[in-house]
C-alpha cells in the first residue's frame, strides 16, 4: 500500500501535466463510450424494427425464400388457421400473424401503375410501431364486413401519383392461382409512409381477406410467430422446426439483411476509431511517464543506491499509469453518462439516412459491459505505455544517474 501511497502523492508533483493526461484519457473513454452507445442504440433499433416487421420466427414454404415463384402463391402455405391455433396455445408465443405478399396493377378509372400488395392482419399496424407512420386517413378496420367495399392503405407517392384521398374508389387487378386475370373494387381508407421513398411509390396494404379474394386462394405467404419473450428467438426456432419439419423455419435474423449490413460496417468504422483513440490514450501516458522519468533520474539513481530494486521503482510508474487510466476512466464514465442522460431530455434529431426521408432522435446507450471493457483496455495501455517510457530510465547505472542534470 505504501507504493500505492507514494504513486498518488506523485501525481501531485506536476499537476498541470497530470491533468492534461487525465482529461485526455476521460475524453478518449467519454469518445469510445459515445461511439459505442450509438453503434448499440441504432442495432437495437433495427434489431426491434426487424422483429417487428414479420415476427422473430416466419414460417413458410420450405422454398419460399429461396426461389421466386411462377405463379401467384406457388409457395403458399395452406392450413393457416389450424397452424395459428397450434402455435398460440404455446404459452411461450405472444401471437400470429399471416401475410400475402402480391402484386399488380392499380387504377383510378384514368392512370395504371404497379403496385405492391402485402394482404396483412389489422394487427400487424401495432405489431410494426413506429416504421409505418400514418399520413391521412385512418388503419385498416380489424374487421372487414363481407358488405363492405374492401379498404386499402396506399404508400405516400403511390396516392400522389394516382391523385386520390381517403374515401376515394380504385381497382385493383392482379392474377389469380390459376393464371386468371380478377379486379377488386376498393376504398382508399389510409394513406401511410414508410420513410422509403422507393417504396412509398408502390407499396399497398389491404386486409388478408382482401388479398385471398383477388388471387382467389385461402393460402398465405408467411406467418409470422411473435415470441413473449424476443430473446429466447433461437430456442424457438428450433422449437418450432422440430414441431413443424415439413415446412420453412426462418429466424428474423436471415430476413434482416439491412441490419446485418450497418452492424458489420459499424463495428469496423467504430471499432478502427477506438482503437485510434487509445493509442491517444497510450501516447498522452507515454510521453508523462517519459517526462516524469526524466525530471526524476537523480531521485531514481538515489532510490537505487538505498536499495531499492528496479522491479519496485518500474511498479511504481506503473501505479502511477494505473492511477490515471483508472481515474480518467471514471471521469469518462460518468461524462458518458451524463450525456446519454442529456439526450433523454433533449431533442436531438438526425438527418435521415440514405435512401430515406424521415430522421431519427439521437440517444446514445450506456452499456456497463462496454463501460468494462472500455475501462480495462484504457488501463492497460496507460501501463504498458508506462512501463516501455520507464525502463530506458531505470536501467541507467547508478553513477550516471545520480550526476545526471
Amino acid at each position: 500500500m505504501k507504493w500505492l501511497y507514494l504513486a498518488w502523492k506523485n501525481l501531485g508533483r506536476n499537476r498541470r501535466r497530470t491533468l492534461a493526461t487525465l482529461l485526455l484519457t476521460a475524453v478518449a473513454v467519454l469518445g469510445i463510450m459515445a461511439l459505442s452507445g450509438f453503434a448499440l442504440y441504432t442495432y437495437e433499433s433495427l434489431k426491434e424494427a426487424s422483429m417487428r416487421k414479420e415476427g422473430q420466427v416466419i414460417l413458410s414454404h420450405p422454398d419460399y425464400f429461396q426461389r421466386e415463384e411462377n405463379t401467384p402463391m406457388e409457395l403458399g402455405l395452406g392450413r393457416v388457421q389450424q397452424l395459428q391455433q397450434e402455435l398460440q396455445a404455446d404459452p411461450g408465443i405472444d401471437t400470429t400473424l399471416a401475410q400475402i405478399n402480391f402484386d399488380g396493377l392499380v387504377s383510378n378509372g384514368e392512370k395504371s401503375t404497379i403496385f405492391m400488395g402485402q394482404g396483412v392482419q389489422p394487427e400487424s399496424f401495432q405489431r410494426q410501431g413506429p416504421g409505418v407512420d400514418l399520413k391521412q386517413g385512418r388503419w385498416l378496420t380489424p374487421e372487414l364486413s363481407s358488405q363492405a367495399v374492401p379498404e386499402v392503405l396506399l404508400g405516400q407517392r403511390l396516392a400522389a401519383s394516382l391523385k386520390v384521398q381517403p374515401g376515394d374508389g380504385l381497382t385493383l387487378l392482379g392474377t389469380t392461382t390459376k393464371g386468371v386475370l380478377n379486379a377488386l373494387d376498393v376504398s382508399v381508407r389510409g394513406i401511410i409512409s414508410t420513410g422509403i421513398p422507393e417504396l412509398d411509390a408502390r407499396l399497398l396494404k389491404v386486409h388478408l381477406q382482401s388479398a385471398q379474394e383477388l388471387l382467389a386462394t385461402d393460402q398465405v405467404s408467411q406467418l409470422g410467430v411473435y415470441l413473449q419473450n424476443p430473446h429466447q428467438d433461437k430456442n424457438y426456432d428450433q422449437k418450432i422446426r422440430d414441431q413443424y419439419p415439413e415446412l420453412g423455419v426462418t429466424p428474423w435474423q436471415e430476413r434482416a439483411t439491412f441490419y446485418q449490413s450497418v452492424r458489420n460496417l459499424y463495428n469496423r468504422i467504430f471499432g478502427v476509431m477506438g482503437v485510434i483513440l487509445l493509442v491517444m490514450v497510450a501516447f498522452a501516458i507515454f510521453n508523462t511517464a517519459s517526462m516524469s522519468v526524466m525530471e526524476r533520474t537523480r531521485e531514481l539513481g538515489t532510490l537505487a543506491a538505498l536499495g531499492t530494486r528496479r522491479r519496485e521503482i518500474l511498479g511504481l510508474f506503473i501505479q502511477e499509469a494505473l492511477l490515471i487510466g483508472l481515474l480518467g476512466s471514471l471521469l469518462g464514465l460518468i461524462m458518458a453518462a451524463g450525456l446519454s442522460l442529456g439526450l433523454y431530455w433533449v431533442d436531438v434529431q438526425m438527418p435521415p439516412p440514405p435512401g430515406q426521408t424521415d430522421g431519427y432522435p439521437l440517444y446514445i446507450y450506456w452499456s456497463p459491459w462496454m463501460a468494462g471493457i472500455t475501462s480495462l483496455a484504457v488501463v492497460l495501455f496507460a501501463v504498458l505505455a508506462a512501463g516501455l517510457a520507464t525502463l530506458k530510465g531505470i536501467n541507467k547505472p547508478i553513477v550516471e544517474a545520480l550526476n545526471h542534470v
